[in-house]
């Protein structure tokens, strides 16, 4: 199924990552293994090979059938995979929330690409899972995170101690997170 998200202004689509997009998904994981390390989890080697892209997209296209996990790819509209993002961990009843994570190529990182990718999978979440709280963890060092959530509405909500192995380590997280009423359109700004 094609699925896409568009901010035509800032140059860039989401769309539902399919199977042929293994390829050009480990393209991106391995350019960026380097100068992700100190963000993400110790992988395997063979996290870094076309087979296992493939299995990680396959179980993300069952999760979305599922309604509980949706993995998009971000592109630029010229059709260039620059990233990923990811609503996550979907709790349905009472809760109706989920956690969001993302990474964009290094070399992409500051041009407000990865704040658009968020602002679309906002809406996404909202209108169309009809999700009532959105979360995210981050490491504190991670300013350029920091500010990503924060520019979309993120407010910060506490430290998670030696919450997720990052990097062989068990660290510490800071939490945010953002519900449905405080996200404003594309175009609106908060008071």
């Amino acid at each position: 199924m094609s699925y896409k998200l568009y901010n035509t202004a800032q140059g860039i689509y989401l769309s539902l990552l399919e199977l042929t997009d293994a390829e050009e998904l480990l393209n991106l994981r391995l350019r960026n293994r380097t100068a992700h390390q100190q963000f993400e989890p110790l992988r395997s080697e063979d996290y870094f090979t076309l087979e296992s892209q493939r299995q990680l997209i396959n179980q993300r296209i069952l999760d979305s059938q599922q309604d509980s996990a949706y993995m998009f790819g971000i592109y630029l509209l010229s059709g260039e995979l620059i990233g990923q993002i990811t609503i996550s961990n979907v709790v349905r009843g009472v809760g109706q929330f989920a956690d969001i994570g993302y990474f964009i190529d290094h070399e992409m990182q500051g041009k407000g690409y990865t704040s658009a990718a968020v602002h679309l999978i906002l809406g996404y979440a909202f209108r169309s899972l009809g999700l009532h709280r959105v979360q995210a963890a981050i490491l504190p060092h991670n300013n350029g995170s920091r500010r990503v959530l924060e520019k979309n509405g993120f407010q910060a909500e506490g430290l998670a101690r030696r919450f997720i192995r990052i990097n062989g380590e068990w660290q510490d997280h800071r939490t945010y997170a953002i519900l449905a009423e405080d996200f404003l359109p594309e175009g609106q700004e908060s008071l």
